[in-house]
């Protein structure tokens, strides 16, 4: 039973998402499209922590690193190649490999989970700083300059192998299945052999090495494939602002992941996708006000669900869900033996 209730949710989902992604664009504003282009790319972000994060117990406090890193490597692909096919390629494999190679000296040198989120912070507060004194004409790479704290350009996105430009509403077609296609991605991956093993090393590594598994092969693997995943979003955020600048290093992303994890729920896909969109939202509605500082507010919401809701929304809402359902059968299950015994105590004519 729970199979199948698994597999419904999982139809529902898709045909939720297939719905926003064809019925957004006919009933929003321009506008809109382009700021939800902007949300997707920032729930692509919060998949793949809430992915290595979520099922590997790997908290990594600089997911921005490979974010970042995503969208400078496509900017400087698409303007010196001026192809943008081959660019999103690129910049999701140069996240994945920076992501290897990092994760390689943390996993082999044995860092504990503490220092490696403090090793993965100081990267993305390091390439921020760096990136931020690139303004010279001397800083480029090919014929992209890199613009320091103004960044630089990213050629929008063009159909494969045509070269015609991809315009606001077929960005969000794109971003909305990348995001869709890395969801399904990332459910596949946690029910290969793969991922329980990551979820055993999760749930303890001491235990998984016991049993023969390498744990730091596994953790580097996942810890790849959330880079090249946090990569890919670089790519979408490059195409929905239209220019990449030092500021996708900076701290406020880098804490904005952590709470849209928390808020929606670690050890789900789902609920991070959900975090970062709900988070996007609140951010944009008080930006709209002077009254209350928007920083504050998102402070006392993360305070808040670390004390009231530590397991996050969306598996707050099935524990709820679960307990009601087991209420509801203990219930029936109570009627028809208070019925069976009723039959058997009449007496046979």
């Amino acid at each position: 039973m729970s199979r199948w209730r698994d597999r419904n949710q999982l139809i529902a989902v898709a045909v939720i998402g297939l719905v926003v992604m064809f019925g957004a664009p006919q009933v929003l504003q321009l506008f809109t499209i382009i700021n939800l282009t902007t949300a997707i790319a920032l729930a692509v972000l919060a998949l793949s922590l809430g992915l290595i994060w979520g099922f590997g117990g790997i908290l990594c406090f600089g997911q921005t690193t490979f974010f970042g890193l995503g969208a400078y490597a496509y900017a400087v692909a698409a303007q010196n190649w001026g192809d943008t096919t081959s660019a999103v390629i690129v910049a999701v494999l140069v996240a994945a490999a920076v992501a290897a190679i990092l994760g390689y000296f943390m996993f082999w040198g044995r860092i504990s989970d503490v220092y490696l989120g403090v090793i993965t912070l100081t990267v993305t507060l390091i390439l921020f700083n760096l990136m931020r004194r690139t303004s010279g004409p001397e800083y480029k790479i090919g014929t992209a300059l890199l613009g320091g704290f103004n960044g630089t350009s990213a050629p929008p996105l063009t159909v494969p192998w045509s070269g015609a430009m991809l315009f606001p509403t077929q960005l969000f077609y794109v971003a909305m299945g990348a995001l869709i296609l890395a969801y399904f991605g990332c459910i596949w991956l946690t029910r290969t052999h793969f991922g329980r093993v990551c979820v055993s090393i999760r749930e303890n590594e001491t235990r998984a090495e016991l049993l023969g598994y390498d744990t730091r092969v596994y953790k580097l693997g996942l810890f790849a494939i959330g880079g090249g995943i946090a990569g890919l979003a670089g790519v979408l955020i490059a195409n929905g602002i239209g220019r990449v600048t030092p500021d996708l290093f900076n701290l406020s992303y880098a804490a904005q992941v952590i709470i849209w994890v928390i808020v929606g729920g670690r050890g789900t896909l789902i609920g991070p996708i959900l975090g970062a969109f709900g988070i996007f939202w609140l951010t944009s509605y008080l930006g709209t006000q002077q009254v209350v500082n928007a920083n504050m507010i998102l402070g006392l919401v993360l305070i808040g669900f670390v004390l009231l809701l530590p397991k996050g929304v969306v598996p707050t809402v099935v524990d709820l869900v679960g307990r009601r359902r087991t209420r509801r059968a203990g219930r029936s299950a109570r009627r028809r033996a208070r019925s069976g015994s009723r039959r058997s105590a009449q007496p046979a004519e």
